[in-house]
Parts: structure tokens; C-alpha cells; sequence
């Protein structure tokens, strides 16, 4: 079987991991797409889970309440020998990049990271992935079982399968963690998560300050309920903070619309939202390079035209 760890958050199932489901579908390995819900209370993630996967095997215990590195890939390794898991894809998160080695080290299974696009050679697993900053994509491939992790926003979300996938409750024999989660802080924000959104409005250094991107970028986005996000000249200068960096070292995102302002189009940006449906670039650069993948663009002034936006969205 193909398994796939679902990632959740607040009860429901996270847009990553039907990006995942899409992934392993395209891979052309055989076997069930089997999610793995590892949690407490996660009755109504497994239902949403069922509606995408052939199988859902369910852990519901008071033991994996909180995230443990060693805790998810202990139970992930236990369901994947038990289950005969070929392919084993992980989700690209910061957790999912902390636990998907230790789950390939203890499967003896070569570890393909970051993968943008998965297909079979053959018996083998093909994966690409950007190196060189981005700059290039390379391919690899191994044989027999493989542990993946997925970048997320390569792949389209899966839509719901005709009939709902059977659900089984699994029993895990966990280890007692080294490590204690004392406290999580979680950053509150009214607006919706980058990865999540639908349509994000996207900040450079060419909104000229960290007053203006509060001012356009903050102000469009919260008129039309988008994420804000920025480039990572923005989030070095400290304007913004490193979780809304979209990019080669920030998110990788693919929104229905995502609206760049004062963005100049660096390739390692490119990389993070170059598959966005529909890109709309302000610039009064004319030549910047975000004009050469943007679907609508405008070469002008931010200060003149994101006001007269923002005046729009609000009639």
C-alpha cells in the first residue's frame, strides 16, 4: 500500500495532505492510498480523511495528543511494516521534515526529500525536486520501499472520491518519549493560514517600507480575505516575520489568485508561487521578472494604485 501520514490541525484535515493524496496517486505505484491519523479526538479528521483515501487506519489515543518526533515515527514505522507499505509520503512541514528521516532510517528505506513531482520508473520511484536554489530540478529515483516527503503546494488538492474509504482503528505500541513538551505557543492571526488561502497578497522591498506594507499589503488582503504573504528580501530586512516568507526557503504555495505588489520576481521566489492559477504583478518596473508569469499585470505606482484597489474591495 501507499501510506500517507495526514496532517490536522484544530480538527480538520490539512490542505497538505490532500496534496499528498494527489501525489501518491500520480506516482503509478499500486495499492491502496491508506491515510494514517495519528491524534486524540480526531473523529471528524478521519471522516474528512475517508472522503479522499481508499483506506484510513485511525490512532486515536491520549498518548499522541501532542506532536513527538519520536512518538510519529515509531507509529509510522510499526503501520508501515505491518501494512507492507511500498511508498511511505510525509508531508514537507517542519514536523514532517523532523520525523520522515527517523522513519526512513529505521525501514532501511532510501529517503527522497522535498519532492514537486512523483512518478514510476519502472519498479522504481521517480521524484523531482529543485536544487541550486531553485535554480535547477533534479531527479532521483529508488527502488523497493521509499520514504518521501512532499513539498507542500507542488500538487493539487484531491477532490472527494465517489464512495468514502473504509476506516479501521489500529492498535500501536508507542515508546515512552525521551523528550517533553512542556508548552506551544501558536501565533494568533484572524486571517487565513498561507498555505491554506485561496488567494494571497504578496509584499516586496518595492512597497518601500514597513508602514506601506501595512498599509496595501495588510489593508487589500484583509478587505478581500486573502493571506499575506512576502518575499524573503522583506523578511531579512525585518518588516515581516518568517512564517509568511513565500519561496526557495520560505512556503511553497498554489493559490487561485495571488496578487504581488512590489515584487520584483526573483527565481528563488518564482519557485514558491510560480503555480498559482492566476498571478496579478504591480510594478513600476516594466522589466521586472514577474511580469514574465504573470497572467495580469500593472506597471505603475503602488501608492496610487493599491489605494484605488483597496477603495474597490471595499464596494
Amino acid at each position: 500500500m501507499i501510506l500517507i501520514i495526514a496532517e490536522h490541525t484544530a480538527g480538520k484535515l490539512a490542505k497538505a495532505t490532500l496534496e499528498m493524496v494527489t501525489a501518491a496517486q500520480q506516482s503509478g505505484r499500486e495499492g491502496p492510498v491508506t491515510l494514517l491519523v495519528l491524534g486524540q479526538n480526531v473523529a471528524a479528521v478521519a471522516a474528512e480523511a475517508a472522503a479522499v483515501a481508499d483506506q484510513v487506519l485511525v490512532a486515536d489515543l491520549p498518548a499522541l495528543a501532542t506532536y513527538n518526533a519520536e512518538v510519529w515515527a515509531a507509529a509510522t514505522t510499526q503501520i508501515a511494516q505491518e501494512g507492507e507499505a511500498h511508498t511511505v509520503i510525509i508531508g514537507g512541514s517542519r514536523s514532517g521534515r523532523e520525523y520522515a528521516p527517523r522513519v526512513a532510517v529505521k525501514l532501511d528505506a532510501p529517503y527522497l526529500e522535498d519532492a514537486t513531482k512523483l512518478s514510476s520508473n519502472g519498479a522504481a520511484l521517480q521524484a523531482q525536486r529543485y536544487t541550486f536554489l531553485a535554480r535547477v530540478t533534479e531527479t532521483v529515483e529508488a527502488d523497493g520501499t521509499v520514504v518521501v516527503t512532499v513539498k507542500p503546494g507542488s500538487f493539487a488538492p484531491a477532490a472527494p472520491a465517489a464512495a468514502a474509504g473504509e476506516q479501521y482503528d489500529v492498535e500501536l505500541d508507542l515508546p515512552a518519549p525521551r523528550v517533553q513538551v512542556t508548552g506551544r505557543s501558536v501565533e494568533k492571526s484572524s486571517r487565513v493560514a498561507l498555505t491554506e488561502a485561496d488567494v494571497i497578497v504578496t509584499g516586496g522591498r518595492g512597497v518601500g517600507s514597513p508602514e506601506n506594507f501595512a498599509r496595501y499589503v495588510e489593508g487589500l488582503a484583509d478587505n478581500i480575505g486573502a493571506g499575506v504573504g512576502a518575499t524573503r528580501a522583506v523578511v531579512d530586512a525585518g518588516w515581516r516575520p518568517y512564517a509568511e516568507q513565500v519561496g526557495q526557503t520560505g512556503k511553497t504555495v498554489q493559490p487561485k489568485a495571488y496578487i504581488a505588489l512590489g515584487v520584483s520576481g526573483a527565481v528563488q521566489h518564482l519557485s514558491g508561487m510560480g503555480k498559482s492559477k492566476n498571478i496579478i504583478a504591480i510594478n513600476k518596473d516594466a522589466e521586472a521578472p514577474i511580469f514574465k508569469v504573470a497572467d495580469y499585470g500593472i506597471v505603475g505606482d503602488i501608492n496610487e494604485i493599491v489605494p484605488a484597489l483597496i477603495e474597490a474591495s471595499r464596494k
